[in-house]
Protein backbone atom coordinates (compact mmCIF):
# COMPACT_ATOMS: atom_id res chain seq x y z
CA UNK A 1 0.00 0.00 0.00
CA UNK A 2 1.01 3.93 -0.65
CA UNK A 3 0.26 5.59 2.59
CA UNK A 4 0.75 9.62 2.75
CA UNK A 5 1.26 11.03 5.95
CA UNK A 6 1.46 14.92 7.16
CA UNK A 7 3.49 14.94 10.27
CA UNK A 8 6.24 12.15 9.50
CA UNK A 9 8.79 14.43 11.24
CA UNK A 10 7.31 14.61 14.43
CA UNK A 11 7.18 12.66 17.15
CA UNK A 12 3.74 10.22 16.76
CA UNK A 13 4.19 10.55 12.56
CA UNK A 14 8.27 9.52 12.75
CA UNK A 15 7.32 6.01 15.19
CA UNK A 16 4.22 5.42 12.37
CA UNK A 17 6.20 5.89 9.45
CA UNK A 18 8.86 2.98 11.38
CA UNK A 19 5.81 0.62 12.14
CA UNK A 20 4.65 1.42 8.19
CA UNK A 21 7.60 0.63 6.59
CA UNK A 22 8.61 -3.08 8.95
CA UNK A 23 5.54 -3.64 7.15
CA UNK A 24 6.92 -2.90 3.85
CA UNK A 25 4.21 0.20 3.17
CA UNK A 26 5.76 2.63 0.80
CA UNK A 27 5.46 5.79 2.38
CA UNK A 28 5.01 9.46 1.00
CA UNK A 29 5.69 12.72 3.40
CA UNK A 30 4.39 16.18 3.03
CA UNK A 31 8.05 17.74 4.71
CA UNK A 32 8.46 21.51 4.50
CA UNK A 33 12.65 20.51 5.29
CA UNK A 34 13.45 17.00 4.48
CA UNK A 35 16.68 17.67 5.94
CA UNK A 36 16.14 15.29 8.69
CA UNK A 37 14.20 12.33 6.16
CA UNK A 38 15.94 9.24 4.63
CA UNK A 39 14.52 9.87 1.03
CA UNK A 40 16.13 6.43 0.50
CA UNK A 41 13.40 4.41 2.75
CA UNK A 42 10.14 7.41 2.23
CA UNK A 43 9.26 9.83 -0.79
CA UNK A 44 8.63 13.35 -0.28
CA UNK A 45 6.40 15.91 -1.37
CA UNK A 46 7.47 19.73 -0.40
CA UNK A 47 4.82 21.91 0.55
CA UNK A 48 3.08 22.18 4.01
CA UNK A 49 -0.26 20.99 5.63
CA UNK A 50 -1.95 24.39 4.67
CA UNK A 51 -0.93 24.51 0.65
CA UNK A 52 -3.84 23.19 -1.34
CA UNK A 53 -1.30 22.10 -4.14
CA UNK A 54 1.13 20.25 -1.66
CA UNK A 55 -1.59 18.24 -0.40
CA UNK A 56 -3.27 17.42 -3.43
CA UNK A 57 0.31 15.92 -4.62
CA UNK A 58 0.75 14.38 -1.45
CA UNK A 59 -2.86 12.40 -1.43
CA UNK A 60 -2.55 11.31 -5.51
CA UNK A 61 -3.18 8.03 -5.96
CA UNK A 62 -2.07 7.29 -2.22
CA UNK A 63 -4.26 4.01 -0.83
CA UNK A 64 -4.83 5.70 2.62
CA UNK A 65 -3.68 8.80 4.56
CA UNK A 66 -2.24 9.80 8.55
CA UNK A 67 -3.43 13.01 8.87
CA UNK A 68 -1.03 13.53 12.37
CA UNK A 69 0.42 17.27 11.39
CA UNK A 70 -0.17 19.81 13.98
CA UNK A 71 1.23 22.61 16.18
CA UNK A 72 1.24 21.11 19.91
CA UNK A 73 2.16 23.75 22.31
CA UNK A 74 0.57 25.26 25.69
CA UNK A 75 2.67 28.43 24.59
CA UNK A 76 0.62 31.90 24.74
CA UNK A 77 2.54 33.61 21.96
CA UNK A 78 1.64 31.11 19.61
CA UNK A 79 -2.19 31.02 19.16
CA UNK A 80 -2.00 32.11 15.05
CA UNK A 81 0.18 29.00 14.43
CA UNK A 82 -2.08 26.77 15.93
CA UNK A 83 -5.27 27.86 14.55
CA UNK A 84 -2.98 27.77 10.57
CA UNK A 85 -1.86 24.82 11.22
CA UNK A 86 -4.72 22.84 13.45
CA UNK A 87 -7.61 23.77 12.16
CA UNK A 88 -6.58 25.48 8.55
CA UNK A 89 -4.36 22.21 7.91
CA UNK A 90 -7.07 20.26 8.55
CA UNK A 91 -9.30 21.31 6.09
CA UNK A 92 -6.98 21.28 3.40
CA UNK A 93 -5.55 17.90 3.74
CA UNK A 94 -8.95 16.06 4.83
CA UNK A 95 -10.64 17.57 1.62
CA UNK A 96 -7.80 17.53 -0.25
CA UNK A 97 -7.86 13.40 0.63
CA UNK A 98 -11.55 13.24 -0.24
CA UNK A 99 -11.95 15.12 -3.46
CA UNK A 100 -8.79 12.45 -4.50
CA UNK A 101 -10.81 9.59 -3.29
CA UNK A 102 -8.33 8.19 -0.73
CA UNK A 103 -9.78 4.76 0.52
CA UNK A 104 -8.97 5.50 4.39
CA UNK A 105 -8.18 8.53 6.29
CA UNK A 106 -6.67 8.67 9.89
CA UNK A 107 -7.18 11.83 11.44
CA UNK A 108 -5.00 12.07 14.69
CA UNK A 109 -7.01 14.19 17.31
CA UNK A 110 -6.14 13.81 21.12
CA UNK A 111 -7.65 13.36 24.29
CA UNK A 112 -7.46 16.90 24.77
CA UNK A 113 -10.45 17.62 22.10
CA UNK A 114 -13.19 16.08 24.31
CA UNK A 115 -11.83 18.16 27.36
CA UNK A 116 -13.73 19.47 29.63
CA UNK A 117 -16.57 17.27 29.83
CA UNK A 118 -19.09 16.45 33.15
CA UNK A 119 -18.75 12.52 32.38
CA UNK A 120 -16.26 10.73 34.85
CA UNK A 121 -14.44 8.84 31.38
CA UNK A 122 -14.39 9.82 27.87
CA UNK A 123 -15.38 7.20 24.60
CA UNK A 124 -15.83 7.19 21.50
CA UNK A 125 -19.08 8.37 21.80
CA UNK A 126 -18.31 11.19 23.79
CA UNK A 127 -18.67 14.90 22.70
CA UNK A 128 -16.52 17.58 21.48
CA UNK A 129 -15.13 19.75 24.12
CA UNK A 130 -15.62 23.37 24.72
CA UNK A 131 -12.16 24.41 26.22
CA UNK A 132 -11.27 28.23 25.24
CA UNK A 133 -7.65 27.30 25.99
CA UNK A 134 -5.76 27.95 22.65
CA UNK A 135 -4.77 24.71 21.89
CA UNK A 136 -7.43 22.56 22.94
CA UNK A 137 -9.41 24.67 20.95
CA UNK A 138 -7.76 23.96 18.04
CA UNK A 139 -7.88 20.89 18.30
CA UNK A 140 -11.40 20.53 18.80
CA UNK A 141 -12.04 22.68 15.77
CA UNK A 142 -9.91 20.22 13.63
CA UNK A 143 -12.11 17.63 15.37
CA UNK A 144 -15.43 18.67 14.10
CA UNK A 145 -13.79 19.17 10.36
CA UNK A 146 -12.98 15.49 10.54
CA UNK A 147 -16.27 14.42 12.30
CA UNK A 148 -18.31 16.48 9.64
CA UNK A 149 -16.11 14.83 6.52
CA UNK A 150 -17.19 11.32 8.61
CA UNK A 151 -21.02 12.08 8.69
CA UNK A 152 -21.23 13.02 5.47
CA UNK A 153 -19.48 9.96 3.99
CA UNK A 154 -15.88 9.78 3.85
CA UNK A 155 -13.94 7.05 5.33
CA UNK A 156 -12.30 9.16 7.97
CA UNK A 157 -11.15 6.81 11.37
CA UNK A 158 -10.40 9.45 14.69
CA UNK A 159 -7.86 8.44 17.03
CA UNK A 160 -7.15 9.83 20.43
CA UNK A 161 -3.74 9.97 21.71
CA UNK A 162 -2.58 10.25 25.32
CA UNK A 163 -0.13 12.46 26.30
CA UNK A 164 2.93 10.73 24.76
CA UNK A 165 6.32 10.10 25.86
CA UNK A 166 8.92 7.96 25.18
CA UNK A 167 12.89 7.65 22.95
CA UNK A 168 13.82 9.27 19.69
CA UNK A 169 11.10 12.69 19.68
CA UNK A 170 12.47 14.75 16.85
CA UNK A 171 11.92 17.82 18.08
CA UNK A 172 11.54 17.11 21.98
CA UNK A 173 7.75 18.48 22.06
CA UNK A 174 6.27 18.77 24.97
CA UNK A 175 5.49 15.85 27.08
CA UNK A 176 9.35 14.82 26.56
CA UNK A 177 10.12 18.48 27.61
CA UNK A 178 8.58 18.17 30.67
CA UNK A 179 9.87 15.43 31.78
CA UNK A 180 13.26 16.82 30.42
CA UNK A 181 12.27 19.90 32.89
CA UNK A 182 11.18 17.82 36.20
CA UNK A 183 15.01 16.27 35.78
CA UNK A 184 16.23 19.44 35.79
CA UNK A 185 14.20 20.49 38.92
CA UNK A 186 12.54 23.34 37.57
CA UNK A 187 9.17 22.26 37.95
CA UNK A 188 9.01 21.88 41.60
CA UNK A 189 5.34 22.63 42.08
CA UNK A 190 2.83 20.64 40.46
CA UNK A 191 -0.88 20.85 39.91
CA UNK A 192 -3.16 18.21 41.43
CA UNK A 193 -5.98 15.94 39.16
CA UNK A 194 -4.05 14.11 36.36
CA UNK A 195 -3.64 12.97 32.61
CA UNK A 196 -4.00 9.32 30.62
CA UNK A 197 -0.26 9.07 29.77
CA UNK A 198 0.54 6.36 26.89
CA UNK A 199 4.03 5.56 24.99
CA UNK A 200 4.84 6.77 21.84
CA UNK A 201 5.30 3.26 20.52
CA UNK A 202 2.13 1.79 21.44
CA UNK A 203 -0.07 4.91 19.39
CA UNK A 204 2.32 4.45 16.27
CA UNK A 205 1.56 0.19 16.59
CA UNK A 206 -2.36 1.47 16.34
CA UNK A 207 -1.75 4.01 13.57
CA UNK A 208 -0.16 1.31 11.64
CA UNK A 209 -2.72 -1.23 12.14
CA UNK A 210 -5.60 1.25 11.27
CA UNK A 211 -3.94 1.75 8.08
CA UNK A 212 -2.87 -0.94 6.86
CA UNK A 213 -6.53 -1.99 7.60
CA UNK A 214 -6.05 -4.62 10.08
CA UNK A 215 -8.22 -2.88 12.39
CA UNK A 216 -11.22 -1.53 11.76
CA UNK A 217 -13.77 0.97 13.39
CA UNK A 218 -14.71 5.17 13.23
CA UNK A 219 -12.65 5.86 16.41
CA UNK A 220 -9.64 4.32 18.68
CA UNK A 221 -7.74 6.03 21.54
CA UNK A 222 -3.90 5.46 21.84
CA UNK A 223 -3.03 2.94 24.55
CA UNK A 224 -2.42 4.55 28.16
CA UNK A 225 -3.19 4.60 31.86
CA UNK A 226 -4.78 7.61 33.47
CA UNK A 227 -2.10 9.13 36.14
CA UNK A 228 -2.70 11.59 39.07
CA UNK A 229 0.03 14.18 38.89
CA UNK A 230 1.03 12.17 42.33
CA UNK A 231 1.43 8.90 40.44
CA UNK A 232 3.20 10.16 37.74
CA UNK A 233 5.85 12.28 39.66
CA UNK A 234 6.22 8.47 41.48
CA UNK A 235 6.75 6.47 38.55
CA UNK A 236 9.60 9.02 37.27
CA UNK A 237 11.08 8.46 41.03
CA UNK A 238 11.15 4.65 40.54
CA UNK A 239 12.93 5.66 37.26
CA UNK A 240 15.24 7.40 38.14
CA UNK A 241 15.82 6.74 42.03
CA UNK A 242 15.53 10.13 42.88
CA UNK A 243 13.76 12.09 45.11
CA UNK A 244 12.26 14.57 42.78
CA UNK A 245 10.58 16.56 45.89
CA UNK A 246 7.49 18.06 44.63
CA UNK A 247 4.37 20.34 46.54
CA UNK A 248 1.47 19.56 45.08
CA UNK A 249 -1.72 22.35 45.00
CA UNK A 250 -5.14 22.27 43.42
CA UNK A 251 -5.33 22.92 39.80
CA UNK A 252 -7.64 25.52 39.91
CA UNK A 253 -5.38 27.23 42.46
CA UNK A 254 -2.43 27.55 40.26
CA UNK A 255 -4.81 29.42 37.18
CA UNK A 256 -3.66 32.48 38.17
CA UNK A 257 -0.02 31.69 38.34
CA UNK A 258 -0.38 29.89 34.87
CA UNK A 259 -2.12 32.75 33.67
CA UNK A 260 0.51 35.41 35.03
CA UNK A 261 3.35 32.90 33.63
CA UNK A 262 1.35 33.32 29.90
CA UNK A 263 1.52 37.19 29.68
CA UNK A 264 5.21 37.30 30.95
CA UNK A 265 5.86 34.10 28.40
CA UNK A 266 5.11 36.94 25.68
CA UNK A 267 7.64 39.04 26.43
CA UNK A 268 10.48 36.87 27.55
CA UNK A 269 11.99 35.07 24.84
CA UNK A 270 12.90 31.98 26.65
CA UNK A 271 10.18 28.65 27.44
CA UNK A 272 8.43 29.20 30.92
CA UNK A 273 8.01 25.56 32.79
CA UNK A 274 4.71 27.10 33.84
CA UNK A 275 1.51 27.47 31.24
CA UNK A 276 -1.97 28.07 31.74
CA UNK A 277 -3.04 24.92 29.36
CA UNK A 278 -0.97 22.43 31.01
CA UNK A 279 -2.42 23.27 34.41
CA UNK A 280 -6.01 23.23 32.44
CA UNK A 281 -5.75 19.94 31.49
CA UNK A 282 -4.66 18.12 34.84
CA UNK A 283 -7.59 20.39 36.09
CA UNK A 284 -10.28 18.67 33.28
CA UNK A 285 -8.66 15.42 32.16
CA UNK A 286 -10.96 12.18 33.11
CA UNK A 287 -9.85 8.05 32.43
CA UNK A 288 -10.84 6.52 29.43
CA UNK A 289 -13.58 4.78 29.99
CA UNK A 290 -13.09 1.29 30.08
CA UNK A 291 -13.66 -1.22 27.14
CA UNK A 292 -12.73 1.86 24.52
CA UNK A 293 -11.43 0.78 21.15
CA UNK A 294 -7.50 0.52 21.15
CA UNK A 295 -6.99 -1.72 18.40
CA UNK A 296 -5.93 -4.57 20.86
CA UNK A 297 -2.41 -2.84 21.12
CA UNK A 298 -1.74 -2.85 24.77
CA UNK A 299 -0.07 -0.48 26.98
CA UNK A 300 3.10 -1.33 27.90
CA UNK A 301 4.23 -0.35 31.61
CA UNK A 302 3.94 3.43 32.22
CA UNK A 303 7.28 2.39 34.36
CA UNK A 304 9.18 1.81 30.97
CA UNK A 305 7.88 4.25 29.02
CA UNK A 306 9.41 6.47 31.48
CA UNK A 307 12.77 4.31 31.52
CA UNK A 308 13.23 5.08 28.01
CA UNK A 309 12.33 8.35 27.52
CA UNK A 310 14.54 9.52 30.30
CA UNK A 311 17.28 7.36 28.83
CA UNK A 312 17.27 8.66 25.52
CA UNK A 313 17.06 12.05 27.43
CA UNK A 314 20.39 11.58 28.75
CA UNK A 315 22.05 10.09 25.79
CA UNK A 316 21.51 12.82 23.41
CA UNK A 317 22.71 15.06 25.87
CA UNK A 318 19.30 16.62 27.58
CA UNK A 319 20.00 15.67 30.81
CA UNK A 320 22.96 14.79 32.95
CA UNK A 321 23.75 11.70 33.92
CA UNK A 322 23.11 12.43 37.41
CA UNK A 323 19.55 13.96 36.80
CA UNK A 324 18.77 10.55 34.83
CA UNK A 325 19.75 8.60 37.65
CA UNK A 326 19.28 4.60 37.56
CA UNK A 327 17.29 5.36 34.38
CA UNK A 328 20.45 4.89 32.76
CA UNK A 329 22.01 1.65 34.29
CA UNK A 330 22.61 -1.54 32.43
CA UNK A 331 19.67 -4.11 32.73
CA UNK A 332 17.04 -1.82 32.37
CA UNK A 333 14.82 -1.84 29.01
CA UNK A 334 16.77 -0.32 26.71
CA UNK A 335 14.92 2.56 23.96
CA UNK A 336 14.04 1.28 20.25
CA UNK A 337 16.22 2.35 17.26
CA UNK A 338 15.61 5.80 15.73
CA UNK A 339 12.77 5.72 13.34
CA UNK A 340 14.47 4.46 10.34
CA UNK A 341 12.91 7.08 8.03
CA UNK A 342 14.62 9.84 10.09
CA UNK A 343 18.12 10.56 10.34
CA UNK A 344 17.27 13.00 13.26
CA UNK A 345 18.68 15.87 15.27
CA UNK A 346 22.20 15.00 17.38
CA UNK A 347 22.55 15.35 20.85
CA UNK A 348 21.49 18.78 22.46
CA UNK A 349 19.46 19.65 19.17
CA UNK A 350 16.44 23.26 20.03
CA UNK A 351 13.39 22.61 21.31
CA UNK A 352 10.53 22.88 19.08
CA UNK A 353 7.07 21.52 19.07
CA UNK A 354 5.29 22.15 15.62
CA UNK A 355 4.72 19.65 12.96
CA UNK A 356 3.32 21.51 10.15
CA UNK A 357 4.46 18.71 7.50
Amino acid sequence: MLIAVTGGTGFLGAHTVAALLRRGHRVRLLARDASGVDESTVDVVAGDVTDPAAARRLVAGADALLHAAGVYTFDSRRRDELWRANVRGTEVVLGAARRAGTGRIVHVSTVGALYPTTAPSIGAAAPVGESREPYLASKAAAERIARQHRATGAPVVLTYPPALLGPHDPRLGDQNARLRDLLRGRTPIWPGGGLPIGDVRDSAELHARLLGGEARGAAFFGPGRFLTTREYLATVRAATGRALPAVFLPPRALYPVGRFADRVQRVWPWALPVQYGAIHVCATAVPVAAGAPTGDVPARPVLETVRDAVAWLHATGRVTARQAGAATRPGLSTPDSRPSALTGPGPGAAQTEEVLS
